[in-house]
């Protein structure tokens, strides 16, 4: 894949598809983003818009349907977790062909069912580290001083040209590892704020030991799976990022959205029954945000 212009699939422009079609058509890319059609509609007209401390407002245009129509050199899965399903029927495989796949969905799952959706594509695992939303179709309010992308496959081509948009990017080696660090911060960063519906600097202020519980038994759990996490490590993490931070499922439990729980805190349990490692503090958080979740639905 050249560094010259490329054209590239965004399926669910939300607030991270939106924020990387986005920085990738201002570099000059082809970018199709493929949505629902009032999405569609509003992203033909408008464009994408994007409000960021870190990259500026802006707007830009962007090419949009519902369905993939043609080959594309490469593709991001930017939907829910709760909406893959539906969502990959906007890419048939036969279309898609030989393309790279990069998802950046939360939990451990989605990229078995990625790599049996599309045999001749290159599925590679992929995180992000951002805190994007989309307040309307087409805008996107990026409120994090990062937007960092971990890939766990050489390909330099690709690198360089998500580089030269301005998004950060590390090439791992081993993918599981890489998903395990994403997980062992995301899930008690999403089940506490959400649980406590607050902001990440109220829970490690004044939820701290419940914090340190968490992160001990997912530390082990990720451990038990090969990943050498620490709580020590985690916790750092949380302390140095900005207070204010929210998580997308706290959002989408304010909102009465679908909750990403399965994907994220579903992940942790299962591994840690696979693994032998008893999580009393997190099974009950997972009840807990599970349990607001209906009296709110």
């Amino acid at each position: 894949m050249s560094t010259s212009r490329t054209t590239v699939a965004v399926l669910g422009p939300g607030g991270v598809g939106g924020l990387v079609g986005a920085l990738l058509a201002r570099a000059g890319h082809r970018v199709v983003c493929l949505a629902g059609e009032q999405t569609v509609a509003v992203l033909r007209q408008d464009g994408l818009r994007v409000d960021s401390n870190r990259y500026g407002e802006f707007t830009v245009a962007v090419e949009s349907d519902t369905e993939l129509r043609e080959p594309v050199d490469a593709v991001f899965v930017t939907v829910k977790q709760t909406a893959l399903a539906e969502a990959l029927d906007r890419v048939p495989a036969e279309v898609l062909g030989t393309a790279v796949v990069v998802p950046l969905l939360n939990g451990l799952d989605h990229l078995a069912v990625l790599r049996e959706c599309f045999p001749s594509a290159r599925v590679v695992a992929g995180t992000i580290r951002v805190e994007a939303t989309r307040t309307a179709p087409g805008r996107i309010a990026h409120t994090s001083p990062f937007a960092d992308l971990e890939l766990a496959a050489p390909l330099d081509d690709f690198v360089e040209l998500l580089r030269q948009a301005g998004l950060g990017v590390t090439v791992r080696e081993d993918e599981s590892a890489m998903l395990w660090d994403k997980l062992a911060f995301l899930a008690p960063f999403a089940l506490l704020t959400t649980r406590h519906q607050s902001d990440v600097g109220a829970v490690r202020d004044r939820h701290r030991l419940e914090l340190l519980t968490v992160l001990d038994e997912i530390a082990a759990v990720a451990l038990a799976a090969g990943t050498p996490v620490s709580a020590e490590g985690l916790l750092s993490f949380f302390d140095r990022v900005p207070g204010t931070m929210r998580s997308s499922m706290q959002r989408d439990a304010e909102a009465g959205r679908p909750l990403e729980l399965d994907a994220i805190g579903g992940a942790v349990l299962r591994a840690g029954a696979a693994h032998g490692i008893a999580v009393p503090a997190t099974a009950r958080l997972v009840a807990e945000v599970a349990q607001s979740a209906k009296r709110v639905a």
